[in-house]
């Protein structure tokens, strides 16, 4: 087991702890009970969501019916971080709870050990797929005619970032799945808070139109390309690689902190060549160093391409809709739109 996951076993055990320690006791948000949850003094829905695509549903979807806390800050690398007691508490005290089991080991222990129950879990709300660990093809766990052997084989073992089964968690980067997850919470809200459930249909089906948009742009943006080949630090479009027919080659796998093998950085630079790649892409939330590196190597460009699990001042736009149409502008000037 790799140093990184040792650490984050550690973050993950103190995280549950904590939160066993503070009698975590809720209501079910999404359960068979008729019953509004019990909302806080300004009568709103209290929502702690676990990082940004999550607060930005329930923002969404809730409008000003909801209150929402989000767990992981502003940037902040969501895959590492560390639940405070207070942060812990808010769990116990809120309406709904509204996560991604498979991304955040620190808040899948907190509500697993602790036994919260007034949770949703958008890993429910659609079919996830293994992408392997993302250091292929998308779908593909290599490149043709390569197998995990030796170093290689060790650094993908460290990567059990995900969700179970080696499913890929970044469903929110596809814009038909992240649809599907909008029905889903927007019927929990529904369950949670009955008396303004036909506002929180309403605001669902304006989230929905707005992402069916978005899939139509991705797919006609990215239909004609020279290549559809693209190199990414952070392995995280394997579903939105597979939904507009790209190939999705990480650097690393799943998780932005693993570090590539010699091996890796050799067969990027062939597959590079070969598929006539023009840019390296680094991400808002985690370093650039490995991207540059290989892009200078190699004679390529570099860019951003945002897995959007924080809104920062750096980021590409003020929310999902936006930051999601500057990856596709991205994309098709990589990839030579026609």
């Amino acid at each position: 087991m790799s140093v990184m996951n040792v650490r984050r076993r550690l973050i993950s055990s103190t995280a549950a702890a904590a939160a066993v320690t503070l009698g975590i006791v809720t209501l079910s948000a999404c359960g068979g009970s008729s019953d509004a949850a019990d909302k806080g003094g300004d009568g709103k829905l209290d929502v702690v969501a676990s990082f940004y695509p999550m607060q930005y549903l329930a923002e969404q979807i809730g409008g000003g019916h909801v209150a929402v806390d989000t767990l992981t800050k502003p940037g902040v690398e969501p895959h590492d971080l560390e639940l405070k007691p207070k942060q812990i508490g808010e769990l116990g005290e809120a309406d709904v709870v509204l996560y991604l089991k498979g991304i955040q080991p620190a808040v899948d222990d907190a509500i697993a050990q602790a036994g919260v129950k007034n949770t949703v879990d958008v890993a429910t709300l659609t079919k996830l797929e293994a992408h392997g660990t993302g250091v292929g093809h998308a779908g593909h766990d290599h490149a043709e005619g390569e197998h995990a052997e030796g170093e290689h084989a060790e650094e993908e073992a460290g990567h059990d970032h995900g969700s179970e089964a080696g499913n890929d968690p970044h469903i929110w980067l596809d814009p038909v799945k992240y649809a599907e997850v909008a029905k889903g919470v927007g019927t929990a809200l529904e369950k949670a808070d009955p008396a303004n459930a036909a506002d929180y249909r309403k605001n669902t089906d304006a989230l929905v139109k707005k992402l069916g948009d978005l899939n139509t742009d991705f797919a006609n943006g990215l239909k004609n390309t020279t290549t559809k080949t693209f190199i990414t630090t952070h392995s995280a479009f394997g579903y939105l690689a597979e939904r507009y027919g790209l190939d999705q080659e990480g650097i690393s796998g799943i998780d932005p902190e693993s570090e590539p093998s010699p091996a890796r950085i050799k067969e990027l630079q062939d597959v590079a060549k070969k598929d006539k790649v023009t840019t390296v892409f680094f991400e808002t939330l985690a370093s650039d160093k490995t991207a540059k590196t290989l892009a200078g190597d190699t004679g390529l460009k570099t860019d951003v391409l945002d897995p959007l699990e924080g809104i920062t001042d750096t980021s590409k736009g003020d929310d999902y809709i936006e930051v999601m149409r500057s990856n596709l502008a991205a994309l098709q000037k990589a990839l030579g739109a026609k």
